[in-house]
């Protein structure tokens, strides 16, 4: 009875892991390459080790930007899992969210006109157009930043009745990246009406005109700079 047994429970194991029964040891479950993960973190946020290993080795000093990196790795992975349940996908089907997602190789992943419009407030438009420029020299073709025409545009829109003379500056500046940006001139003309300059408003306005000829608001703006002249 016992031997009877003693197969009955080969035979069982046998047929839940067969690799036990060919003499084999049982495949171990995989493990995780911690250097390759922390590799591809530092690659995302455009940093280096000690960006985040700030103290010593079993020094016991507080290392606050690891504990923020845990919580961020948590929370993509929560978002992974939301993601899946949400379209009802399998996980390799599913699109994943990684650190380069919103990173994209920059360690605080602001937009750039929020950026610019944030030094243009507190430190003014000569201290945001010397951070343009460098963050367009070290990222321009990275799809970091979005340097595209509209983004100086978006920061100098709101500004451009109280602070003309920024307005101007930096649609300047953007004028010397993009030089066919009729919504520049456009509002460059809107900013020289604040500082009571029509002739300059007229000309830029009728530049972009000029780029943009079927461009409705250009045109009507131009028109009512050219009747409020007569008018006066």
């Amino acid at each position: 009875m016992e031997r009877l047994l003693s197969i009955v429970l080969v035979v069982g194991l046998s047929t839940l892991c067969p690799f036990t029964a060919a003499g084999q040891q049982p495949p171990r479950p995989a493990t995780r390459n911690l250097l390759a993960d922390m590799q591809s973190y530092a690659q995302a946020l455009g940093v280096t080790c000690e960006y985040c290993h700030v103290a010593p080795a079993n020094s016991g000093l507080p290392q606050p930007k690891k504990d923020i990196a845990r919580t961020m790795i948590a929370m993509t992975r929560d978002v992974n899992i939301q993601v899946q349940l949400a379209t009802g996908k399998a996980p390799v089907e599913a699109t994943r969210v990684e650190c380069a997602t919103c990173h994209r190789g920059v360690a605080i992943p602001k937009p750039l006109g929020q950026i610019i419009a944030e030094t243009v407030q507190y430190k003014g438009a000569d201290a945001a157009i010397a951070q343009y420029r460098d963050l367009r020299t070290r990222y321009y073709g990275r799809g970091s930043y979005d340097f595209g025409d509209d983004e100086l545009v978006k920061v100098a829109r709101p500004i451009a009745s109280a602070r003309p003379d920024d307005a101007i500056t930096l649609l300047q500046l953007n004028l010397e990246f993009n030089p066919r940006s009729a919504s520049s001139y456009a509002l460059i003309g809107f900013a020289y009406t604040r500082k009571f300059d029509d002739e300059s408003a007229m000309t830029n306005v009728q530049k972009a005109v000029d780029l943009e000829p079927e461009n409705g608001e250009f045109q009507g703006q131009l028109a009512q700079l050219k009747m409020f002249q007569r008018r006066r």
